[in-house]
């Protein structure tokens, strides 16, 4: 029997994160595994009078790239890849994998190479989305993969997915529309604030936001979502921090993460599990030692971690930074080849101090909003 949330979540991707009309190109892309969302999400699309493009990868193909491709073909970027993401006006990336450790033994130096290649990639990216050229949202569908991860059997992790998104299942879209309005006191208060100081277990560190834009995160890019975050001032981060949560980038898993700042750069790192994966990644270009995001999680929704960064960066109770790359419309300047999200679960003893008032407490704000 076909699951009705399915069509409900195409529903408010399509009516709501992207708001697709008459004429809109709209890239959907994704694996094989999210065959039922990629299909709803294309008759949403047809029936909202836009031009759908399927881009679908075959499972394993990622892992015969890397195994049987030159330094030439790692580097090399389809022309129909590099049109799409200059032309296309919105795109929605379905998340269906069939195995989420498919690359976990890939030579850490040639996925280098191949994000290396694709800067230009993501400079356009984040240059259209920052001006609204492009609207863009990442949405999931339940995998036994990502139930493996998780830890959850396929049926209870169908429903913490669909619990997340679809929170009102009668009113999906008003639900994202009333968050909105309650984030953005959220937004509204930390805007004109200067210094950010984050505590907790093995935590102390500093940060400057001043001039810079906090995002009201509301279901139009993740879905789920559930965050505010900003680009750090780039010079201005100092400290250090300890993640409790695995650090995963690139189907790799890195336990125990601590690294050390020092005018903005990650000057020493360590890691209990693939240090030498975190050690190369950081080495990427000049600006993935840099920080590109801070951000404190919102979704009440999400309250574990599932190792899929989607959920797992809007963990209620939580704060996340990404190295490498920053959003432009924040007023980041940090660029990079990398996006690499970082949680830090701060419900027991964590505090946020913004401009000396304490804005966080044991994962709760304590400002009423």
């Amino acid at each position: 029997m076909a699951d009705s949330r399915v069509d409900k979540l195409a529903q408010v991707l399509v009516e709501y994160s992207l708001a697709v009309g008459p004429g809109d190109r709209v890239l959907i892309g994704g694996e094989t595994g999210g065959e039922p969302l990629l299909k709803a999400v294309y008759a949403r699309v047809l029936q909202a009078g836009g031009h759908p493009l399927m881009q679908v990868s075959l499972p394993g193909t990622d892992e015969l790239l890397f195994r049987y491709a030159s330094d030439e073909q790692l580097r090399h970027i389809p022309e129909p890849v590099k049109l799409a993401m200059e032309t296309y006006d919105a795109r929605v990336t379905v998340l269906g994998e069939s195995n989420t450790r498919a690359l976990s033994n890939v030579d850490p130096a040639r996925m280098v190479l191949f994000r290396q290649a694709r800067r230009g990639l993501t400079d356009t990216f984040m240059r259209r989305s920052a001006t609204g050229e492009l609207r863009w949202v990442v949405a999931p569908f339940p995998t036994n993969a990502y139930a493996q991860d998780a830890e959850m059997g396929l049926a209870e992790y169908e429903d913490f997915v669909y619990g997340a998104c679809l929170p009102d299942i009668d009113d999906p879209v008003g639900y994202w529309r009333r968050f909105s309005a309650w984030q953005q006191k959220v937004v509204d208060w930390l805007e004109g604030k200067d210094r950010v100081r984050i505590l907790g277990p093995d935590t102390d560190l500093r940060l400057s936001v001043a001039g810079r834009r906090f995002e009201n995160c509301d279901g139009r890019r993740n879905m789920p979502d559930g965050e505010v975050y900003t680009g750090p001032v780039e010079d201005s981060v100092e400290g250090q921090v300890y993640f409790s949560y695995p650090a995963i980038y690139s189907g790799r898993e890195v336990d125990g993460v601590r690294l050390w700042f020092e005018q903005g750069r990650v000057v020493k790192a360590a890691a209990e599990k693939n240090e030498d994966f975190l050690l190369q990644t950081l080495d990427t270009d000049e600006g993935s030692r840099g920080v590109g995001e801070f951000a404190i999680g919102t979704n009440e929704g999400i309250n574990r971690f599932t190792r899929e960064i989607l959920f797992d960066e809007k963990i209620n109770g939580s704060f996340h930074m990404a190295l490498g790359a920053g959003y432009p419309e924040t007023g980041s300047r940090n660029q990079s080849a990398i996006h690499w999200d970082m949680v830090c679960d701060l419900r027991r003893g964590g505090e946020i101090w913004v401009d000396d008032v304490l804005l966080y407490r044991d994962g709760r704000f304590v400002v009423d909003f």
